[in-house]
């Protein structure tokens, strides 16, 4: 059939005219010509155009467009033809695959434990059913013109929010009580928890045994599955009663009716007893539910929806001047909401209150120290990857004669490196899992699991594989692509000498190899120095216990001064690193927060805190009622010239300062030291006994105080220590601080000699025939050895000029972070440092060397 040009739609047409290839316009617009007559005769003129126009739109294709290249070639064998060589490759050079592989593992194993460690960190208490819907209020007060946030509430502030808020569904007090627990022959020093019914219902805590409204019944109480097992084993414990002792001749029979299934992994807020609040009216009768001075540890609310807490916060008001009217002391500026579900990120800010654990420190140290391997590892692999490449200069001269370009070799290198990398990551998977998580967890407390299903895992695990890939290799793949096939067959390509970026590579993994060195250093130095650092008054021959009450204390004191070794004996409501209080001072011009100690007139003597002036309380307290000791810090802070005589308010009550002692330390060395005043105890507050003994009796005396407890208290579990041992755990956290710097400097060094030997291999393999020359002419060990340090001599040098400051700093930084009286940092733990990197540089020039002198000089110059 005839067709006229002109029947065609003239503009698609030209248009596939212009943007078509010449080569194939003719040939593509015939096959179109053809389809449209056949269309036309059978569909008709119309339904023809319009079949022409939608494959004129079809040929706008790569193969068929101006301008576009198409590669007839498919990239999935491409890639795995590169696998296969890289795979190859690896098993041909063991040694130098091995370091690759080893070093990048080291890397992504640190990184494993830092996903580890957020994912549990991130889902602590957000497997509660309501985590958005439940709050804990909190409180601001201004400190000295600083607005601190406390998580106490005044009492009667939950029911009034429960009558005054419809958004408000449900509220909960909850209030700590140490009392001692006791199941037939059995006592404990435990921790009760009273809260109101709904504590159950808000937070997500299901019973193994019995139901959660039991809780409303005053005469229930409900165990957390550890606490039933330590009394009642494996046995269901429903319907057995265990008395609860709170003082003196008080106490109160619970039956059990419920016992909560184990906590989960990722858990803070937790309990061990949990009995009904309003037990308070009957063990506590003064306890007074509509005092707004007092406060609970914490009141929590649940809202019907997260956005109705900012209607309630904007009703706050009216509680604030309730609240400011009876305790000024305490002056609320405003009200606030923290939610459940990030409740435990914001607990690095608020004080007192249900009590959380925020370490701000790993939060912010282990992505450094993740970061800090991965750049190690990446470092040593770029080194290593050239020494590699040069012996596949040929092969790479051969790509690039069969027509491939640059582009093409280095994501062939790339792509061999992201393979590797795999390699490392699965290596990487098995040391995390057997070796560095359960060891941070054994140093750190938290339990770190990893859920090998979990897809955010492998999202992350990919990103690293992907990432560190691409980081380690791209220099090595533009690097060794840029090598012009003509020069390689020539043999004018040579490495080693003039590699400028290696060099610098190298440098930098001695920068920060000298500093991971000089921190693991100052670390031990450090745990040393806070071992011997003195707490400000002598902890080494007094021991403490807690006594039930003052007859109590009256009891055992009577009994103990009957032993001759016994040199001095005293009560208080508080003891140093046990407990305080926390009271705010009025001055004339300012309101000031302290902590407060309640003690007796012997207690500073017992103690032996030194006193800088003035006097100690009398033996006769009654006279020293309104009297106060202040510490050093104190009359700093308050600018106090002639402290002694001047007088301030706590609450309603003037007291006269009589005595300024020296600074000692109430908190271990995490925290710096705080103004600190005393006050002279009421005798029936007496909570502690404390007593010196002659130095070197201890041990024996420790043994009489259990004995005379034992006589006296039977029923009551003993609670004592030796004053030195009251900070153990401070000092247990200093020694594993220290295993983890060394351990980070031990693969610092490990990294760092890699690198090193890679970089002196590649020098010595592009040097053969220059070695091999010198050893005909008569160059012996020594001339051989020099030629090579010299080299590195100037590199070394630079390195370390910027490395000891550089260490200096990160030493000086990271003790400051963790610790509030840390080391002054010397030069001894960079001389070490130093000392450890220059034996490292030595060992490995000395076995390169080696190797040059058993070569043999006439093979040297037959390589090519």
């Amino acid at each position: 059939p005839f067709m006229k040009r002109s029947e065609l739609p003239s503009i698609f047409y030209h248009l596939f005219k212009w943007f078509c290839k010449p080569e194939l316009f003719e040939e593509l617009q015939g096959d179109l010509e053809e389809a449209f007559i056949e269309n036309k005769s059978t569909l008709g003129a119309p339904k023809a155009r319009a079949i022409y126009r939608k494959e004129v739109f079809k040929m706008i294709r790569p193969s068929v467009t101006r301008g576009f290249v198409s590669h007839r070639f498919n990239h999935l064998v491409l890639f795995k033809n590169y696998f296969k060589t890289a795979y190859r490759g690896m098993i041909k050079s063991p040694l130098s695959s091995f370091i690759n592989v080893f070093g990048l593992a080291v890397a992504i194993g640190m990184c494993v434990v830092v996903y580890a460690f957020y994912e549990f960190d991130y889902s602590l208490d957000r497997f509660h059913e309501h985590k958005d819907e439940v709050f804990l209020t909190t409180f601001y007060v201004d400190r000295d013109g600083t607005e601190e946030q406390y998580g106490t509430t005044p009492s009667p502030l939950a029911t009034m929010l429960k009558e005054d808020f419809v958004q408000v569904e449900k509220v909960c007090r909850v209030e700590d009580r140490p009392v001692v627990m006791k199941f037939e022959d059995n006592v404990f020093h435990e921790t009760v928890r009273y809260v109101d019914p709904e504590f159950l219902e808000m937070f997500t805590f299901p019973l193994k045994w019995g139901v959660k409204s039991s809780l409303s019944d005053l005469n229930n109480i409900i165990l957390s599955q550890s606490i039933s097992e330590k009394y009642f084993g494996e046995q269901n414990p429903l319907g057995q009663t265990i008395r609860m002792i709170t003082g003196e001749g008080q106490g109160k029979n619970f039956q059990v009716t419920g016992v909560a299934v184990e906590f989960p992994r990722e858990h803070i807020i937790a309990f061990d007893f949990l009995i009904n609040f309003e037990n308070f009216r009957s063990l506590e009768p003064d306890y007074d539910f509509n005092d707004w001075s007092r406060f609970v540890n914490a009141t929590l609310v649940q809202v019907r929806d997260s956005s109705d807490i900012e209607f309630v916060k904007a009703g706050m008001e009216k509680y604030r001047d309730l609240q400011n009217e009876v305790q000024n002391d305490w002056a609320i500026t405003s009200f606030s909401f923290e939610q459940l579900a990030t409740l435990h990120f914001a607990s690095a800010n608020i004080r007192n209150g249900i009590s959380y654990d925020y370490n701000a420190e790993a939060r912010l140290g282990l992505p450094i120290i993740a970061a800090f391997m991965l750049v190690l590892s990446c470092l040593n692999y770029l080194n290593i990857a050239i020494v590699s490449a040069t012996k596949r200069l040929k092969e790479i001269g051969l790509r690039k004669v069969i027509g491939a370009n640059r582009r093409i070799v280095a994501v062939q290198f790339l792509a061999e490196n992201v393979f590797m990398t795999s390699f490392a990551l699965v290596l990487g998977m098995v040391l995390a899992i057997l070796l560095f998580i359960p060891w941070f967890s054994q140093l750190s407390g938290d339990p770190l699991e990893l859920d090998l299903i979990d897809p955010n895992l492998w999202i992350f695990l990919i990103a690293v594989v992907i990432g560190t890939g691409i980081i380690s290799g791209i220099y090595p793949a533009f690097y060794i692509s840029r090598f012009q096939a003509v020069k390689i067959f020539k043999g004018s390509v040579r490495f080693g000498k003039k590699n400028v970026m290696t060099k610098l590579f190298l440098g930098l993994q001695m920068i920060m190899t000298c500093a991971g060195i000089t921190v693991a250093v100052m670390f031990t130095q450090n745990n040393t120095f806070q071992n011997n650092r003195s707490w400000g008054y002598n902890n080494r021959e007094t021991l403490f216990v807690e006594v039930p009450d003052y007859s109590g204390y009256q009891a055992l004191s009577n009994e103990l001064i009957k032993d001759p070794d016994v040199l001095s004996v005293s009560g208080s409501a508080h003891h140093l690193g046990e407990s305080h209080a926390t009271s705010v001072i009025q001055m004339p011009d300012r309101k000031y927060e302290v902590d407060h100690l309640e003690v007796d007139g012997n207690y500073f003597g017992t103690m032996e805190v030194p006193l800088l002036e003035g006097r100690y309380f009398r033996s006769n307290l009654e006279a020293d009622r309104e009297a106060v000791i202040v510490n050093e810090q104190l009359v700093k802070n308050l600018s106090l010239y002639n402290p002694i005589g001047q007088s301030f308010k706590i609450d309603s009550s003037k007291y006269q300062i009589v005595g300024v002692i020296k600074d000692f330390h109430l908190k271990n060395f995490y925290h710096e030291l705080r103004p600190l005043i005393f006050t002279v105890a009421q005798e029936e507050e007496y909570g502690y006994l404390s007593y010196r003994v002659r130095p070197g009796s201890e041990k024996e005396s420790y043994s009489l105080l259990q004995e005379k407890w034992s006589v006296l208290f039977p029923e009551i579990p003993f609670q004592g220590n030796h004053q030195k041992d009251t900070w153990s755990g401070f000092f247990q956290q200093l020694n594993k601080a220290e295993e983890f710097y060394k351990v980070l400097a031990v693969i610092a060094v490990m990294l760092a000699s890699l690198g090193l030997y890679g970089l002196v291999t590649l020098n010595v393999a592009g040097r053969v025939k220059e070695f091999s020359i010198r050893k005909i002419l008569g160059a012996g060990a020594r001339n051989l050895t020099s030629n090579v340090m010299n080299e590195y001599a100037t590199l070394f040098s630079l390195a370390l000029i910027v490395g000891i400051p550089f260490s200096y700093i990160t030493a000086k930084a990271s003790m400051e972070m963790l610790y509030a009286y840390p080391m002054p940092v010397t030069s001894s733990g960079m001389i070490v440092a130093l000392t450890i990197l220059i034996f490292v540089l030595i060992g490995v020039v000395f076995s390169q060397v080696r190797s040059v002198l058993a070569a043999s000089p006439v093979k040297g110059l037959r390589t090519e």
